[in-house]
C-alpha cells in the first residue's frame, strides 16, 4: 500500500533534512536535537521558503512569521524521527524503486523526469537534495505502515457487519424479476409427507440448476399465488417484495435459482430471471490437474520432457490413466496424493505459464510438456465455471474501508507516541532567518 504522495515542490519538501539551496549557505546552525539526529537553519529556511511559494501559488495566505516558523520546526521534527525510526529498523530504498518513485512524481504533474528537474532547480532548490528527501520519505512511510499495521486488529464481525451495510445501500435501487414456485405445506400434512415434499423440492431446485425451464416447472409444480403465471412476480425492489423473499437474497445475480427454503406454508424456489442496478462480479475457475518433474544433476530438461512425453503417449493408448502416473511420478506432494488435482482455482494463481495452459486448454485435453520456475508439467484441465465473487468483493471492500479507518487512527496515535518518546531540544539564542 503506498501512503506517500509528492507534490511537485510542496509537502514533501517541507521535511528536508538537509540544505536543499543549489548555492552552499555561508553558516549554518543547529536549531535542534532530536535524539541523535539535528534539524539545522538551513533546513528550516528551504521548509519555509518551500511553503511560501506553494502559498503564492495557491493564493494562499500565511500565518504570521513566528506560528509559521513555529509549525514548521514541529514537521521536522517528527519527520526526523519517523527517519531514524526507518534507520532503526534497516529500511533502505534502493535507486531503482526511487527513479520509480520520481517518475511518478514527474508524472503526476505531466512532466518528463527532466522537466522535473528543471522545474525544482528553477525554484532555487538542489535536484540532488530533493531527489534524496524523496527516498528518506518513502523509507520513513514504509516505517509507520510497518509499525502501525501491528497496530491494527480487524474482527471478521466488523467485517460482515460493514459488508451488510454496504450491501443495503447497493441494493436499494436494485430491480429483480423473479420467478416463484411453492409446494405447500399445512397444518393437516404429516411428516412423512413434508419430507416427501421437501425431497420433492430439492429434486426441482436441482433439475433448475441444470437448466430446465422454470415457467415450465412452475406451472407443473407449484402451488403458489402466481403459478397460472408461469411464477412470474414481475419486477419488485426488495422493499416491495415478500420479507421471505428478501431475506434470501443478497448480491446474487442474473439467472440465479435461489432455495429450497422454508416458511410456514411450504418450501419456495426462486429464480433471478432478471438483475436490474446490481453490480456483480464474477470470475472464472479452472480445475485442472498436473503431472510436476523437477530438473536435476539427474534430470536434465530434455530428460524431463521426453519423460512426460512418454507419459502422454501411455494415457492415449490407455495403458495407465492421468491420475495414476501423477499418484506415482508427480513432485508436487500437495497434488500427487488427489491424482495431480488442484481443485477449483481462478488462472491468476498460477504461474504466467501454467496460467495460459489451463486458460487456453479445451476441457479434457492434456497439455504438452511445458517448463515453469517449479520444473517441467503436463496439464489437463477437467472442468470450468463461471463464479459470482461479488459477496466475496464487497466484504473486501469492507475490510480495506476498516483497515483506513483504524490505519489513520492508529497513524496519529503512533507519531504521538514516538514524538513523545524522543529526546528533543530547541536550543536558544538561535539566529531566525526567514
Amino acid at each position: 500500500m503506498k501512503n506517500w504522495k509528492f507534490p511537485l515542490i510542496g509537502t514533501l519538501l517541507l521535511s528536508m533534512s538537509c540544505a536543499s539551496f543549489a548555492q552552499p549557505v555561508e553558516l549554518d546552525k543547529v536549531v535542534v536535537i532530536v535524539n541523535d539526529g539535528v534539524v539545522l537553519q538551513s533546513d528550516i529556511n528551504t521548509a519555509l521558503t518551500t511553503v511560501k511559494i506553494n502559498a503564492e501559488d495557491k493564493g494562499q495566505p500565511l500565518p504570521s512569521a513566528d506560528i509559521l516558523r513555529e509549525q514548521v520546526i514541529e514537521k521536522l521534527i517528527v519527520e526526523t524521527i519517523q527517519g531514524q525510526q526507518a534507520e532503526q529498523m534497516g529500511i533502505r530504498i534502493d535507486d531503482t524503486r526511487l527513479e520509480q518513485a520520481l517518475q511518478e512524481v514527474a508524472s503526476s504533474n505531466e512532466l518528463t523526469l527532466e522537466q522535473l528537474r528543471v522545474k525544482i532547480e528553477g525554484q532555487g532548490l538542489a535536484y540532488s537534495s530533493f531527489r534524496e528527501q524523496i527516498r528518506k520519505e518513502m523509507a520513513a512511510t514504509e516505517a509507520r505502515n510497518a509499525q502501525v499495521r501491528r497496530r491494527i486488529s480487524i474482527l471478521p464481525q466488523e467485517v460482515e457487519g460493514l459488508a451488510n451495510q454496504l450491501n443495503q445501500q447497493n441494493q436499494a435501487s436494485v430491480q429483480y424479476k423473479i420467478g416463484h414456485i411453492q409446494l405447500r405445506v399445512n397444518d393437516a400434512t404429516t411428516q412423512e409427507n413434508k419430507e416427501i415434499l421437501e425431497n420433492k423440492a430439492n429434486e426441482l431446485a436441482e433439475r433448475l440448476q441444470q437448466g430446465a425451464d422454470f415457467a415450465t416447472m412452475a406451472y407443473t409444480y407449484s402451488k403458489g399465488p402466481k403459478a397460472l403465471q408461469g411464477g412470474d412476480w414481475g419486477w419488485m425492489r426488495k422493499e416491495e417484495m415478500p420479507t421471505i423473499f428478501a431475506d434470501q437474497i443478497t448480491t446474487q445475480g442474473a439467472g440465479s435459482i435461489i432455495g429450497p427454503f422454508r416458511s410456514g406454508v411450504g418450501f419456495h424456489i426462486l429464480k433471478l430471471e432478471e438483475v436490474k442496478g446490481l453490480e456483480t462480479i464474477a470470475v472464472t475457475e479452472v480445475n485442472a490437474r498436473h503431472i510436476l518433474l523437477k530438473t536435476s544433476v539427474i534430470m536434465s530438461d530434455d530428460g524431463a520432457e521426453r519423460q512426460l512425453n512418454q507419459f502422454i503417449e501411455t494415457i492415449n493408448s490407455e495403458q495407465d490413466n492421468f491420475g495414476n502416473l501423477a499418484q506415482k511420478y508427480s513432485q508436487d506432494p500437495g497434488s500427487a496424493v488427489n491424482e495431480g488435482e488442484l481443485g477449483w482455482q481462478t488462472p491468476d494463481l498460477y504461474v504466467p505459464e501454467f496460467k495460459h495452459q489451463v486458460e487456453t486448454l479445451p476441457v479434457g485435453q492434456i497439455s504438452k510438456p511445458f517448463k515453469t520456475v517449479h520444473g517441467w508439467h503436463i496439464v489437463e484441465v477437467l472442468g470450468k465455471r463461471r463464479v459470482d465473487r461479488t459477496d466475496a468483493a464487497v466484504k473486501n471492500k469492507a475490510y480495506r474501508i476498516l483497515f483506513n479507518r483504524k490505519f489513520n487512527e492508529e497513524a496519529g496515535a503512533w507519531l504521538q507516541e514516538i514524538r513523545a518518546g524522543a529526546y528533543v531540544e530547541i536550543l536558544e539564542n538561535v539566529d531566525e532567518q526567514s
